[in-house]
């Protein structure tokens, strides 16, 4: 995998305005209180790969199919409910955010848009809001429309409606793109904030690709098995160099975007594909059970490869055919 320059230009570009002030919206952003005595999750974290967890038990959380522990490279989790998906997802993360808090003093969260934020409503409740440290978090989206904030499309706007404006992650720890920009534009802004945020060690770098190394990644999947912006049978599937790239032909509207490549994924330490749905039924199926048809081309979610772990999150809809 190709490594990637850490220098600077001479005038870093930040984020919607900079890297200390949160971006500028039509509608505030919320501050809710941290806990001063965050709960330890340190032992749903060392049972988290088996599935079994002193917080949630096992039959509690309705796994009904699960990988074996010793394949910790990747691993499948079906749910009976949405409900129990949820639980797990919530679960899982504050494991992770409490490991990396304590690590190294910053937990790094990529999310994603679609399905993904609403599979992330128990973290805005009890136990998890008022017991993970949030002040820890930095938040990033591995992919995002050039529409301005406000706008119905914006993941950040998904986002913000429905998990940040409930959760007490300080504003500047937040990093959206850059709206005032063109797609090329905000793309380029996106990546020398990134690179910033290497340099201040805020964000890992691998030391194997030398692309940012975040520490969870929270991926949706498409119908069509894409991820991110990364589209069956484009181009941008294939760019090995730059860490965000922008599209502006996008088979699914609106057109413009921007994305994280592979190697920023696939550097990640977490990756957890959360696919609820019967519409994702068959490329879930072609991605972990039948495989590709004869001359059918990879789905971009089979790309997904992490240096980490990665776990699906599965419903039994989704899992139907598995």
């Amino acid at each position: 995998m190709a490594s990637s320059s850490l220098s600077l230009p001479a005038t870093l570009r930040t984020l919607s305005s900079t890297l200390r002030t949160p971006p500028k919206i039509s509608f505030p952003l919320h501050s809710l209180p941290v806990s001063s005595k965050p709960r330890d999750f340190s032992l749903a974290f060392t049972q988290i790969f088996s599935g079994v967890s002193e917080l949630q038990p096992k039959k509690r959380l309705g796994i009904r199919a699960i990988a074996s522990a010793t394949d910790m490279a990747s691993e499948k989790r079906v749910f009976d409910s949405g409900e129990d998906l949820a639980v797990s997802v919530a679960e899982y993360t504050a494991a992770l955010s409490d490991q990396f808090a304590k690590k190294r003093g910053a937990f790094t969260v990529v999310l994603s848009g679609g399905s993904l934020i609403k599979c992330l409503r128990k973290l805005v409740e009890p136990p998890y809001v008022d017991s993970i440290d949030w002040s820890k978090w930095h938040v990033f989206w591995v992919d995002e429309r050039v529409v301005p904030k406000d706008h119905a499309d914006s993941n950040y706007k998904l986002a913000y409606d429905g998990f940040l404006s409930k959760v007490p992650i300080l504003p500047g720890h937040v990093y959206a793109i850059n709206d005032a920009l063109s797609a090329e534009g905000a793309a380029e802004d996106y990546e020398t904030c990134l690179k910033h945020l290497v340099t201040t060690k805020v964000v890992d770098v691998s030391a194997a690709s030398g692309f940012p190394k975040f520490d969870l990644m929270l991926l949706g999947m498409g119908p069509d098995g894409h991820v991110a912006s990364l589209f069956p049978g484009h181009p941008l599937l294939n760019e090995n160099q730059k860490w965000v790239a922008f599209i502006k032909d996008s088979p699914k509207p609106p057109p413009e975007r921007i994305t994280f490549t592979y190697p920023v994924i696939n550097s990640s330490e977490y990756i957890a594909l959360v696919v609820p749905g019967a519409s994702k039924v068959d490329a879930v199926y072609t991605a972990l059970g039948g495989g590709n048809p004869q001359n059918a081309e990879t789905l971009p979610v089979q790309r997904v490869a992490p240096e980490g772990v990665l776990t699906w999150f599965l419903d039994k809809d989704a899992a139907s055919k598995l």
